[in-house]
């Protein structure tokens, strides 16, 4: 079993390579068969980069439940990284979002119109080959894309809602980004033969680990970061309620929660060392780095159960990974 760390890191951008392959080719094939402007549109998008994260644990999923064939779930890995994607054009269309990954979003390049339209693309895209798949599938895929979307209209109705709770945001959170992650690594089980217990424990672990992705995020989009491909606190430019915020109003009284919510409320520029501040004085930040440790410590006891092998080397790298995006 390979043990050295930067040997399974070598590995994982091999796998991510050999993705992103997959994806180029699926492009240039809906090219060469007429798809026209909505493929390229879609592919600039898809194309643009990526952790590739999504895809990358579903193929590792396989493998550690036994998969001897990455091309029996590979069409599945390519299925969520398609619907993530299709996602990520919606959001931006939300979220009047310029610029992705530092490239113009579908809706500056084409308009609104084409962009909707290139979202649903990609999502029928992925649709078609997570089809492939049996019922049992097929139908966790379905819930997921659902759950996406009741989360997605939950986190709307929660923009600049001051009284939003920790209950609220962590429901929204496991709609929309822990989700995928527990839907992809449930089913790459399911297809490699698992249990329905072993199965279930994967699909655990996928929900730990996207929880814990998203609060990393909530704090990188704080601190700022040029991995995160979005200006620093487009969330709070945008009045999403994330999780430093909401515990910092939770802890606040008196001036300080009176000037914590007029800046969340008409935040500027100007207001960032004072934000940060006033998340320092409640040890907002500090509260969400715990919650971080908390859930990847749980995603990793979820693999126990498993044999050691490569695969489940590489898993419990990303959940370390995940843990240091935010140092």
């Amino acid at each position: 079993m390979r043990t050295d760390v930067t040997s399974l890191v070598d590995s994982l951008e091999n796998m991510r390579q050999e993705v992103d392959a997959s994806l180029h080719e699926l492009i240039q094939n809906e090219l060469n068969s007429g798809a026209g402007q909505v493929a390229e549109e879609a592919g600039r998008v898809l194309l643009a980069g990526g952790k590739r994260l999504r895809p990358l644990l579903i193929l590792l999923a396989h493998r550690l439940a036994g998969g001897a064939d990455d091309g029996e779930v590979l069409p599945l890995a390519l299925a969520f990284e398609l619907i993530h994607t299709a996602t990520l054009v919606h959001d931006d269309i939300n979220d009047e979002a310029d610029e992705r990954r530092g490239k113009p979003t579908i809706h500056a390049r084409a308009g609104q119109a084409k962009a909707v339209i290139a979202g649903d693309w990609l999502f029928v895209q992925g649709f078609g080959l997570g089809g492939r798949y049996n019922e049992s599938i097929v139908s966790l895929m379905a819930r997921c894309c659902a759950n996406i979307a009741v989360s997605e209209f939950h986190q709307l109705d929660h923009v600049l809602n001051l009284a939003t709770t920790p209950e609220d945001y962590l429901e929204i959170v496991r709609g929309k980004t822990a989700g995928p992650f527990a839907a992809g690594c449930h089913a790459a089980g399911l297809v490699a033969g698992l249990s329905t217990e072993d199965a279930e424990a994967l699909r655990r672990f996928g929900m730990e680990l996207g929880i814990a992705f998203q609060l990393v995020d909530d704090l990188l989009d704080l601190r700022g970061d040029e991995r995160m491909g979005k200006p620093r606190g487009a969330d709070v430019y945008e009045g999403k309620m994330t999780l430093p915020l909401i515990h910092a109003l939770t802890l606040s009284h008196g001036r300080h929660r009176e000037r914590l919510a007029e800046m969340i409320e008409s935040f500027k520029d100007s207001d960032f060392d004072e934000l940060m501040h006033l998340l320092s004085r409640s040890s907002s930040l500090e509260y969400a780095e715990i919650l971080v440790r908390t859930h990847l410590e749980r995603a990793q006891a979820e693999l126990d159960r498993f044999p050691q092998s490569d695969a489940k080397e590489m898993m419990l790298l990303i959940t370390q990974l995940v843990m240091e995006r935010h140092a």
